[in-house]
């Protein structure tokens, strides 16, 4: 197994059985949460080159299900976040995927279909959902694993909020929760049903945000099903918020669909709402 400069890959595959055992047992889904992924001084280089707040690079996500920004685009990273990432691409890291998780032919995914850094800013949230599950560029390529490494340098959730739930399949319960503390890592299984999300809007300062760094991993298969990102409003939730809930996500499904037959980029559709929100405020 080649090295890698950036992860900390061998204390983890040295415990990568246990950790396969607590992968499946995790509830309400198979996960599991890692720290100490990177090495200490890889992580501090990571968290000093993170864009900053107004960065031109952020690509936002603003809608009723989800106010948050991302940049998929490694070339305008710092060296030590793009070689982070080349690592989580490797051979070896996703050797380490395929035991840990029991999913084999595991294939990473440079395009970022979905991934990349993404930040979330005071104020901003994300509904509790399940994943798109195949690539919008490759049909027969089902999502399967995916992981999430927060990249604060310091993170109060009792203040600020920001812990990512973990609900099950019939939405009647959260089942876990997980702190974005730096140089944490988790992963699990994407499926139709595996729920998770921050719906509370975050009550950071308005210089910090919620830092992380998400990959997508796919297996290739005959017949890929499709399914757009799957929202859902909590049991205890506003009944206009749930309809609300409901009408963004099938926007969304209309709009997923348009961009694969159509092969339409975000960054397209972005610059046409831009201009269309431009008018409309004149």
């Amino acid at each position: 197994m080649e090295a890698l400069a950036h992860v900390n890959l061998p204390r983890m595959m040295d415990e990568v059985d246990d950790l396969a055992t607590r992968y499946r047992a995790g509830q309400p889904f198979p996960h599991i949460v890692l720290d100490d992924v990177l090495l200490p001084e890889v992580f501090a280089r990571a968290t000093a080159e993170f864009p900053g707040i107004r960065d031109e690079f952020w690509k936002g996500y603003l809608h009723v299900n989800e106010t948050k920004y991302s940049n998929t685009q490694p070339d305008s990273w710092g060296p030590t976040l793009r070689a982070v990432a080349e690592d989580f691409c490797s051979p070896s890291f996703v050797e380490f995927l395929s035991r840990l998780t029991g999913i084999e032919a595991l294939m990473p995914d440079w395009s970022m279909d979905g991934g990349g850094l993404h930040q979330t800013l005071r104020g901003g949230h994300l509904n509790i959902h399940a994943d798109f599950t195949t690539h919008h560029e490759h049909d027969n390529w089902a999502r399967r694993v995916n992981i999430l490494l927060y990249l604060n340098q310091e993170w109060n959730s009792d203040e600020w909020g920001g812990k990512l739930e973990l609900w099950d399949p019939e939405m009647t319960a959260c089942q876990a929760k997980v702190t974005p503390a730096g140089n944490r890592m988790l992963v699990f299984t994407t499926t139709f049903d595996s729920f998770h999300g921050h719906p509370d809007p975050l009550t950071c300062p308005d210089d910090v945000a919620r830092r992380s760094m998400a990959l997508y991993y796919f297996t290739e298969e005959e017949k890929a099903v499709r399914r757009s990102t799957n929202y859902q409003a909590r049991p205890d939730e506003s009944i206009s918020k749930k309809a609300a809930v409901w009408a963004d996500r099938r926007a969304l499904d209309v709009y997923d669909r348009f961009k694969r037959r159509l092969g339409v980029s975000d960054e397209a559709v972005q610059k046409i709402l831009s201009r269309v929100d431009r008018l409309r405020r004149r």
